[in-house]
């Protein structure tokens, strides 16, 4: 059942679904990015998801191996994504890395999401194009 809500979430991401996102989270849901930040509440994950799918359009998870022990769900492959869907010759705005996830799922909800990945190319290209540097 854990890896059937993992999957259900992974696929609202991947289409952008933050209506489908929100009831998929528990009320005291928990987001962990890969810096240790966390966010707190399904509310404020409402409005980082439609942050994020903003900032990048096509954002995707690629799911390669998964593992669950009880309602644990670790999951490895990739995320991918450019930033505003700004297209360059040099794919400048475009990144793939290797992700890994640790999930809790709770009465078919998921109660964490923890992101592992080195965030350091999409962090460089948002900051790139915040201060206005042309892609």
């Amino acid at each position: 059942m854990e890896i059937k809500a993992f999957y259900e979430f992974v696929n609202a991401i991947n289409e952008h679904n933050v209506a489908n996102l929100y009831p998929m989270m528990t009320d005291d849901h928990m987001f962990v990015d890969a810096q240790g930040n966390e966010v707190s509440g399904k509310d404020k994950m409402k409005v980082g998801w439609t942050v994020y799918f903003q900032w990048f359009p096509d954002y995707k998870v690629e799911i390669i191996s998964v593992f669950s022990d009880g309602d644990i769900v670790a999951a490895f492959g990739f995320a991918s994504g450019t930033f505003k869907g700004i297209k360059t010759d040099k794919n400048e705005n475009f990144w793939r890395l290797p992700a890994a996830w640790k999930v809790l799922v709770r009465d078919n909800k998921i109660k964490l999401w923890q992101v592992y990945a080195d965030t350091k190319i999409p962090y460089d290209i948002i900051n790139k194009n915040k201060q206005g540097d042309k892609p």
